[in-house]
């Protein structure tokens, strides 16, 4: 009778958390969970330590770092489980597309229409930037969807584009890539950190992956953000000529 009341509480018990799991909002519950399962293999790592099962506490522990820590366990990560895409804006206007993350903050765009349709808005370095900014001044909604990608992901680029339009200090994407060095091609390539020879598939994606560093936000630099446009755009230029 005991064994029939534990198990029917059981049950009663595994519906209850099952509604309540359907209500919840599935990052929190994925948030939730992870902390869960790296907490009870945290437990089970300690009680091997006392039981002497070092090889299973090194096993289990490993994974309890893993989840707590980074997130995963194994291939699985709880971080793009509970992404989702349910916490996303996306805005239209005639020549872009934004999309907007609310959990990360970050501001992703792609133009629809014009010149560079199908771009990327990360793919544009200086000179594309001014050629789009001139070609959709005519409409303000796009105009002002692009000032607030640029705003987000390259902050200081009005100082910066200023400075260029002055002749001040900073050398245009078209000139020099670097200071006074004997070969800006070669120093290009270096600021990418790619090897000399590199396709403009690599260029790019080494310009995307370091551009995701050098945001202010995560302690970045603009200098540094202008170095690698300058970088990106020297080297492509040179292959269009060749």
């Amino acid at each position: 009778m005991t064994w029939i009341l534990v198990i029917g509480f059981g049950v009663l018990a595994t519906l209850w958390l099952y509604q309540a799991m359907r209500g919840m909002d599935r990052r929190v519950l994925v948030r939730s969970l992870r902390w869960v399962v790296g907490g009870v293999a945290a437990l089970l790592a300690v009680a091997a330590l006392f039981l002497r099962r070092f090889d299973l506490a090194l096993f289990v522990g490993a994974a309890a770092a893993s989840v707590l820590l980074r997130g995963r366990l194994g291939r699985f990560s709880f971080d793009s489980v509970s992404g989702g895409g349910g916490n996303i804006s996306k805005v239209r206007s005639r020549y872009l597309a934004m999309e907007l993350d609310h959990d990360t903050g970050a501001l992703s765009g792609r133009i629809v229409d014009g010149t560079f349709a199908g771009w990327d808005l990360l793919d544009l370095g200086e000179a594309e930037t001014r050629t789009l900014i001139a070609e959709i001044a005519d409409d303000a909604e796009s105009i002002n969807l692009l000032e607030s990608w640029l705003d987000t992901n390259r902050a200081g680029w009005r100082e910066y584009f200023a400075e260029q339009d002055a002749g001040g200090g900073g050398q245009g994407a078209a000139g020099h890539a670097g200071g006074g060095s004997a070969d800006p091609v070669a120093e290009a390539y270096a600021v990418l950190g790619l090897k000399p020879g590199a396709d403009a598939e690599a260029i790019k994606a080494a310009h995307r992956e370091l551009m995701k560093g050098v945001h202010p936000d995560r302690g970045g630099s603009e200098f540094l953000a202008a170095k690698i446009n300058q970088a990106r755009d020297l080297l492509l230029e040179r292959m269009g000529r060749d």
